[in-house]
C-alpha cells in the first residue's frame, strides 16, 4: 500500500488522461452515425478496453471524416 502512495502523484494525472479520452471518444462515437472502419460495437469494446491508446486509435483511424 505504501508504494502505490508512493506512485499516486504519477498515476493520477494518467488516469485522468485515459478517462478524458474515453469518455471523449465515447462520446463523439455515439453522437455521429458514421465510423472509418469496422464497426460502432467493436470501436466501443477498443476504446473501453484497450486504455490509452483505444480512444487514441478511435480518433486517429476510427473517425470518419464527416465529423
Amino acid at each position: 500500500m505504501e508504494k502505490i502512495i508512493e506512485y499516486l502523484p504519477f498515476l493520477i494525472p494518467i488516469i485522468l488522461l485515459e478517462l478524458v479520452l474515453a469518455f471523449s471518444a465515447l462520446i463523439h462515437l455515439l453522437k455521429h452515425p458514421d465510423v472509418k472502419f469496422g464497426n460502432k460495437t467493436i470501436w466501443i469494446f477498443v476504446v473501453l478496453l484497450v486504455q490509452i491508446i483505444g480512444p487514441i486509435l478511435y480518433f486517429t483511424i476510427g473517425r470518419s471524416d464527416q465529423s
